[in-house]
């Protein structure tokens, strides 16, 4: 399957109500980073685990969690309610972030790698947003494509539970980096253009793959930078 691209043409400048959203969602995904950054360092703290019995049921639970979060979330996004909901749900994040950082800081250069990895996040975010702002090519097409990506990654992340095959890890992150920076792409411009009104599901969306691709960027940069004391 592949995406669909159109080009239309756009107006110069964003309308009152277009720069609010994207206003607001940056300013949003800005006060996010603290609980998760709160999160990441808590959960350090307690050498926090989630994954530290069954594996598969884990992933469930996890996955059970995060998406009740996103429920809730959407269910209230036009309260006080689904912020707060969204920056719970951050938390929550750092928390589960925090194993692949000690893993990271467990390598000689771990604190070069979680830089280099925040640093490529940031770069991509920034690059992106601006094509997404400024280009007359219409991204929406790629929706379909992109959401039957993320079937055969979970699908692949669930398979390999079981097969513990290294080289399909790396594979999966890869995966997950690129789609993550496609759904991105996606996601800021229908900010742009006006599909996406609600600025807390905007913040909920652009997060997350934030965060997917942060997590990606890390896993590919201790397997093939990583060094052991």
């Amino acid at each position: 399957m592949q995406p669909q691209f159109q080009t239309i043409q756009t107006s110069g400048s964003l309308s009152a109500g277009q720069n609010r959203v994207l206003r607001n969602t940056y300013l949003l995904l800005a006060v996010s980073m603290v609980p998760t950054l709160f999160g990441a360092l808590v959960g350090m703290q307690m050498r926090f685990s989630f994954f530290a019995g069954s594996p598969l049921i884990s992933f469930l639970l996890f996955m059970g969690i995060a998406w009740g979060f996103m429920w809730a979330i959407e269910k209230n996004k036009n309260s006080g309610l689904g912020v707060a909901l969204l920056l719970g749900f951050t938390f929550f994040m750092g928390l589960m972030l925090s194993r692949i950082l000690q893993v990271a800081l467990g390598f000689s250069n771990g604190g070069t790698l979680i830089a280099m990895a925040a640093g490529g996040t940031a770069a991509t975010f920034f690059v992106l947003s601006s094509i997404a702002a400024t280009t007359k090519r219409d991204f929406s097409g790629m929706r379909g494509f992109l959401a039957v990506g993320m079937i055969v990654i979970l699908v692949a992340l669930v398979a390999n539970i079981f097969l513990q095959m290294p080289g399909l890890y790396l594979a999966i992150s890869a995966a997950i980096a690129l789609i993550s920076a496609a759904w991105m792409l996606y996601d800021i411009q229908n900010i742009v253009r006006g599909g996406e009104t609600n600025y807390v599901s905007a913040s909920l969306s652009v997060y997350l793959n934030l965060y997917n691709l942060f997590v990606s960027l890390l896993n590919l940069l201790m397997a093939f930078t990583g060094q052991r004391d």
